[in-house]
Formats: C-alpha cells, structure tokens, sequence
C-alpha cells in the first residue's frame, strides 16, 4: 500500500485495515478522525487498487478487506475439520 498509495498511507489506516474485516465510510472516519469526504477519498483509493472490495448493501457501502475475510474462513474451516476428526473418533 506504502509503494501504490503513498499519499494516504499511514500506520492508522493499515492498522484499521486489519483490525476489521470490513468497513463503512462512517466507521473509518470515526477511527481515524477524519472528515467524511476523506474517509470517502481513501476507501476509493483502496478499492480502485483492489485493497478493498467495495460491496453495497441496500443503501451502504461496504468495503470489504478480503486478505483479512480468507484468514477468518480458513480458520473456521480447520477448527470445523478438527472438530469433525474428534466427533467421528
């Protein structure tokens, strides 16, 4: 992000990034303690450089950080598969 968007890039916002695995103008202009037009000006940024996916859910935006969303599934899918290998033992 550093290389591609050098001119919003901050520890704050990657630090929002993965510490969510999505996000609303809303919630990251509340973190960050931006103004919302900001806020706005940033999740484009990101989604245009595909650091985020941008998802609309009846009238929100919603920008989804995948990398972070894989983590979790992965994690849900080995704990269900232990869980499996213990319950057919």
């Amino acid at each position: 992000m550093r290389d591609k968007l050098p001119k919003i890039y901050s520890q704050d916002l990657l630090n929002n990034l993965f510490g969510h695995p999505y996000t609303r103008i809303d919630s990251l202009r509340r973190d960050l303690r931006v103004s919302r037009p900001t806020a706005v000006r940033y999740l484009s940024m990101l989604a245009r450089q595909d650091f985020v996916g941008k998802v609309r859910a009846g009238r929100s935006n919603y920008y989804v950080y995948a990398p972070l969303v894989s983590l979790f599934l992965q994690a849900e899918e080995r704990l269900f598969a232990q869980h499996s290998s213990h319950a057919d033992s």
